[in-house]
């Protein structure tokens, strides 16, 4: 173990530390950010009008483009493949990198920082623990939570935990739903919404974290939203109606408008094209621009509830009287998410296990049916390819790629009681150098005063917080699903694997090309081939496997990379 202790002289010691979570919120979703969605909760973690608080904007944290993949990441400070969740959380049969669930030799953040004397709770989706099918019985669930293959959060440092051991499911009636080792086996009240019960249950947490004044806390709020499936509230869908008749491309461009104004991005790195996949905003192409309009509102919803359940958090703290001790962290695990839905739940089709029974007996009717206005828990659509287009406004591509519209995320640290400490000349509310989530788990260390584990891939950014000025050392890689990538100071080299594969490895300059649109592979042979080498002993030593994993039969097809198919 080497020892990184904090050696800034107002440091507070040991704050209590709180992460917060979203889930396929894409990199101008939130309004400090740039999105019109109405998130001021979320924005005052950046700045507080009323208070004069800052926080820091981090326009370069990056995840690892795909929901588990980057919540192990999150939780242990090394990259997925080390973790054990090299692609997803079932078991490849191919080595410890792809075994689906965290492996045991590589600690979490909640037995860090519980060994070094914080109390420690978790309110929402686990998804590092091994496969939960949402269409699992209760008996099922019980009986398989907490074996070797299915670790629980209690099981890997969380002194409490409420939420969802599996992957999305229905915001109404959530399944693999547990209260620390038990399941919840009743049928939910009307009025229940998954999304307000997670942030309600981190409220009680932190209430019950006060009852001890003596030990800091460590909460992490792992949301579901706005991940699939289109499910809200009639009430808060009705607030954005209309507001996306402009469409998707109109969308696209004001976000990146603002991203500009804002001081984000660079005017220099213009907004690319629409995406390939997605059609111009006519009614030759959009037939049905109210249905898709409802769709984005109901999106829009789900993450303005989020942003309200985050108020309450923040009201929380501040009710307690230890707002000012404590350290907030917001993110989202992945880019806009693509993932079609095929129109029906029928057999031989992947959404088909979504297709139960609503809690008053109604069949789910899975997909994006047109006849269907999305948002009743009858119904089990996504937002798809054009709308995530824009929540990634201004990059390309999504949730699964590691171009930058799947792996950049907003990011915003808050501290009100240290951050006060600094001058205002000394500090930037604006970070543009890049980061990834690995990271975070180190600053939590040095926050806590505890060792950094040898095993930690991440490098503390805590001197950030002082006004100081601070660069990562190391470059940053990425693997999923055969989609690559290494971020090297300013150069990126990345691969989108395809079935032609013409294209091949593309290198950008992020300093002047941030949205890679000026592939400068052919010119820059050297640079390729340098940090075509860094990836692959990088790769070699993380068991970093070919994909597709297993091979695909005669005739097959590897669904992996076409999500608007799904």
């Amino acid at each position: 173990m080497t020892m990184k202790l904090s050696h800034y002289k107002q440091h507070p010691p040991k704050p209590n530390i709180i992460i917060i979570l979203a889930d396929d919120l894409g990199f101008s979703d939130v309004g400090c950010f740039g999105s019109e969605i109405s998130t001021p909760h979320i924005d005052s973690l950046a700045y507080d009008s009323e208070t004069g608080n800052r926080g820091i904007r981090f326009t370069q944290m990056y995840n690892c483009a795909r929901c588990c993949p980057s919540r192990a990441s999150l939780l242990t400070g090394v990259y997925p493949h080390q973790a054990g969740i090299g692609h997803m959380v079932y078991d490849a049969g191919v080595g410890p990198a792809y075994q689906g669930y965290l492996r045991k030799d590589i600690p979490t953040i909640a037995e860090l920082l519980r060994d070094g004397g914080y109390k420690t709770y978790m309110a929402g989706k686990w998804h590092v623990g091994g496969e939960y099918p949402p269409d699992a019985s209760h008996e099922w669930i019980q009986s398989t939570m907490g074996d070797e293959s299915h670790p629980t959060p209690t099981q890997r440092g969380f002194d409490q935990f409420y939420g969802t051991l599996g992957g999305g499911g229905s915001y109404y009636q959530p399944p693999s739903l547990v209260v620390n080792e038990h399941v919840v086996k009743e049928v939910m009240p009307d009025g229940f919404y998954y999304t307000d019960a997670i942030n309600d249950e981190a409220c009680k947490m932190i209430r019950n974290a006060c009852s001890d004044k003596d030990a800091p806390f460590f909460l992490y709020v792992a949301h579901c939203a706005p991940h699939w499936p289109l499910h809200a509230p009639k009430e808060q869908i009705e607030k954005y109606k209309g507001t996306y008749m402009r469409g998707w491309d109109s969308l696209r461009k004001e976000r990146h408008q603002r991203l500009i104004d804002y001081k984000l991005i660079s005017p220099n790195w213009p907004c690319p094209p629409r995406d390939e996949h997605s059609p111009p905003w006519d009614k030759e192409h959009v037939p049905d621009k109210e249905w898709e309009d409802s769709r984005m509102a109901t999106y829009a919803a789900q993450i303005t509830i989020m942003d309200e359940g985050i108020g309450r958090i923040i009201e929380t703290l501040r009710r307690t009287g230890i707002y000012e001790d404590t350290i907030i962290f917001f993110l989202s695990d992945n880019g806009g998410c693509a993932e079609y839905l095929k129109e029906n739940g029928e057999e031989g089709n992947w959404p088909e296990f979504y297709g139960g029974f609503t809690r008053d007996g109604r069949k789910i009717r899975v997909g994006n049916r047109r006849e269907l206005a999305p948002g009743d828990e009858e119904t089990f659509m996504s937002y798809d390819l054009p709308w995530a287009n824009a929540s990634n406004s201004p990059f390309r591509l999504f949730k699964s790629w590691v171009h930058e519209g799947g792996i950049a995320t907003p990011f915003i640290v808050h501290w009100p009681g240290a951050m006060a400490l600094v001058p205002n000349e000394s500090i930037n509310d604006i970070n543009h150098d890049p980061w990834n989530i690995m990271d975070i788990v180190a600053t939590c260390c040095e926050l806590a005063c505890i060792p950094i584990p040898d095993s930690s891939e991440g490098e503390s950014f805590l001197p950030i917080l002082f006004g100081q000025t601070l660069k990562r050392r190391q470059p940053i890689f990425w693997e999923h699903q055969g989609n690559c990538a290494v971020r090297d100071g300013k150069w990126k080299l990345v691969y989108r694997r395809s079935y032609d594969d013409k294209i091949g490895w593309e290198l950008y300059d992020m300093e002047s090309d941030r949205t890679e649109l000026k592939n400068l592979a052919t010119n820059n042979e050297g640079k390729v081939r340098y940090l075509i080498k860094k990836w692959e002993d990088w790769a070699k030593r993380c068991d970093v496997l070919p994909w597709p994993l297993q091979p695909i039969k005669d005739g097959g097809k590897d669904w992996s990379n076409l999500p608007w198919m799904w």
